[in-house]
């Protein structure tokens, strides 16, 4: 018999690497809260007939983000066979706040001490066992991370769900709201139901999205109840509840929960923070590593030590080397099959377009291996909290930084992840402005570029610059957005700072795999049927096969190169090129790769020297115009798949078109403003 078992937990308690751990899925796993905004579903690896859904953290049952009321809704609708809620061992009464609310469900339940390694290493003791009697439940030690116990845990979470063994609701209020609570639940129906009954305490507590489901003939009745237990409970129900959940929750830690009695010495990670999360120094630190960062994947003189290439400028020489012998070798084997001038034309402009884009493979893995690691390590979470002074005065919190930082990797998961932002303006203003933040297929738009356009010294600081435009944009669209758009007060920034921690070698790998697999599935898919539909659109008109200035390409490029040629690209080429980058913006490297000819290692040295390659990028681009263009793409509509994720979130297509209207217009004067400014300092 199938069952299905849910993983429950406070944000950053490790739900999603436990979930990969018993699955064999490769989720994104990030050391900051509300990295999983949806439910993710697996299969346990020892049994197929075992499904394990990955919930959104949830710090309790009374939600306040959309993201909360996705893994609320999940456990109370629709009732897993058992849940697993995983407790973070070393925070572990504020964990166990979640746990009493979850027991109050009736829902099967297991309990999983996460990171006890961490515990020990503190010299502290957690008595599973007791602290399985006190509550009813079973408790497992895991370290999620290593995959120690969690064959126990599965086990024990297995026999409970197919047992069907509901825990023993907590007897834990006064007798007089206690008696309140029943009578509640007795108004809503059968007072012995556990639905009823968790119901019943949330309507105590004012929950405003259970109250709305009271029917309107139990309304009143209801309502002088819950007016009474505000009166049993001292004027403040909500109060009083959570106040007798934390003495519950006092009592069983005292008794299972040993500390080690040692000074609380500084650690290594409060000294850390005094430098990384300074006032002062924070901003400058933050900076610094990010050029780091790209130094690791851009620089031709890594470390200052001419013609020593950085790791990321090295493999990509190699694949590059190897894709040009590949292609060479089938261009070659298309001519000895005796095959027509157009078919051979058609492969090599193929294989021109898809080397292009995969000639930057290596630079995106080298990448975000190294963000992987700064996100893991729990960084991430203090550059979220260092922002909060900053947007703070533009009309948001800390919290819309960790969607934009999300956007570093891909829009998409970015922008669904303002769900975990509870002020409706706070979520439409951070999902205008996140689309801003250089997603990796960008990336390699901006190495076509400076490998083109500028010299080997100043590459890093191009790509650097790129990026850190587009943070400093958003934070300025947001400071517009909020004083015209959008007039509500700053939503509060509340969020846990996690424990440092190495990342370990698998999910960082995983990471940057994902990454890289995903970046080679869209160029041999919507990258390869682009280029083709570009090749023939290029080659040919009504009348046939033609020069390509002839094209169809050529006349709608030449349509619509007025609208950007106030930008500095005027050129029918260019303006293709933002268009197709609209489908994939990879694209714009294949379509360049097209209609420019290969943007490899020999046609950069023909650039540079001067000669007559292909019609060039250098021969319509100035640096102002080549900068101009970047920034164009980087503020402008994302591609097809963020929009379609954008209409998800805001739920219609006039905030969506609002939204893509606003970036494009954005987008617009600042190229503009780049352009103008650059053809006078250049």
């Amino acid at each position: 018999m199938s069952i299905t078992i849910a993983l429950a937990g406070n944000p950053n308690c490790g739900k999603t690497t436990l979930f990969n751990e018993i699955t064999g899925s490769r989720q994104h796993v990030g050391n900051w809260p509300g990295v999983t905004v949806e439910k993710k579903e697996g299969i346990y690896r020892k049994d197929k007939a075992v499904s394990i859904l990955d919930l959104p953290g949830t710090y309790s049952l009374s939600p306040y983000s959309a993201e909360e009321i996705v893994a609320r809704d999940y456990i109370v609708k629709e009732k897993p066979d058992a849940v697993v809620n995983i407790v973070d061992g070393t925070s572990i009464e504020r964990n166990l706040y979640l746990t009493v609310q979850l027991m109050e469900t009736g829902i099967p339940m297991v309990i999983a001490m996460n990171m006890m390694d961490e515990v020990e290493g503190r010299g502290d003791r957690i008595d599973c066992n007791r602290l399985s009697r006190i509550l009813g439940v079973p408790v497992v030690p895991v370290v999620a991370r290593t995959g120690k116990g969690l064959e126990e845990l599965m086990e024990a979470a297995v026999t409970v769900a197919r047992s069907g063994k509901k825990p023993d609701r907590p007897d834990i209020f006064e007798y007089e709201l206690a008696e309140t609570i029943q009578l509640i639940a007795d108004a809503l129906g059968d007072g012995e139901c556990d639905e009823s009954k968790w119901r019943a305490v949330k309507l105590a507590e004012r929950d405003e999205i259970v109250g709305k489901t009271v029917p309107a003939d139990k309304k009143e009745a209801v309502e002088a109840l819950v007016n009474r237990a505000n009166q049993a409970a001292g004027g403040d129900a909500e109060a009083a509840i959570a106040d007798s959940r934390y003495q519950y929750i006092g009592k069983a830690v005292k008794e299972c929960v040993r500390r080690s009695g040692k000074d609380r010495r500084e650690t290594w990670s409060d000294k850390l923070d005094r430098i990384l999360t300074n006032r002062i120094l924070a901003l400058p630190v933050f900076a610094g590593i990010m050029y780091l960062l790209f130094a690791c994947t851009f620089s031709e003189n890594f470390l200052f030590i001419p013609g020593l290439p950085s790791p990321g400028v090295w493999l990509a020489g190699i694949v590059e080397e190897a894709w040009g012998g590949f292609a060479e070798v089938v261009t070659g084997i298309a001519k000895g099959a005796g095959a027509s001038e157009w078919a051979v034309g058609l492969v090599s402009s193929c294989l021109d377009g898809i080397g292009a884009v995969f000639g930057f493979l290596p630079l995106v893995l080298v990448l975000f291996l190294l963000m992987s690691f700064l996100e893991d390590s729990g960084y991430m979470a203090r550059v979220a909290f260092v922002m909060d002074r900053i947007f703070r005065h533009f009309g948001l919190s800390g919290r819309s930084f960790i969607p934009m930082l999300m956007g570093f990797g891909c829009s998409v998961p970015a922008l669904m992840a303002s769900r975990t932002l509870e002020s409706d303006k706070d979520r439409k203003i951070t999902m205008m402005i996140t689309p801003f933040m250089s997603c990796g297929a960008k990336l390699p738009v901006y190495a076509m570029f400076a490998a083109t356009m500028f010299s080997d010294s100043s590459q890093t600081v191009i790509i650097f610059s790129i990026y850190m435009l587009g943070i400093a944009v958003a934070v300025v669209s947001a400071l517009i957005l909020n004083k015209f758009a959008f007039k509500s007060e700053t939503s509060n920034f509340i969020m846990e700072l996690p424990a440092y921690r190495v990342p370990t070698a698998k999910s960082v790998l995983i990471h940057g795999w994902e990454k890289v697999k995903g970046f080679a599935v869209k160029a041999g898919t919507v990258i390869f049927a682009s280029t083709v539909l570009i090749w023939f659109l290029s080659n040919f008109n009504f009348s046939g096969m033609c020069d390509m200035e002839e094209s169809l390409l050529a006349v709608m490029g030449n349509g619509i190169k007025w609208i950007f040629a106030p930008l500095g690209f005027a050129d029918w080429r260019a303006s293709v090129g933002i268009v197709t980058g609209w489908i994939a913006k990879e694209n714009i490297v294949a379509t360049f790769g097209q209609l420019f000819g290969n943007v490899s290692e020999e046609t950069v040295e023909a650039i540079m020297a001067g000669e007559e390659a292909l019609p060039a990028i250098g021969e319509v681009f100035s640096k102002a115009s080549a900068y101009a263009y970047m920034a164009f793409n980087l503020l402008c509509m994302p591609c097809f798949a963020a929009v379609g994720a954008m209409k998800r979130e805001y739920g219609s297509w006039k905030w969506t078109l609002r939204a893509v209207g606003f970036q494009m217009a954005v987008a617009y004067v600042v190229a503009l403003i780049i352009n103008l400014a650059g053809g006078f300092i250049v």
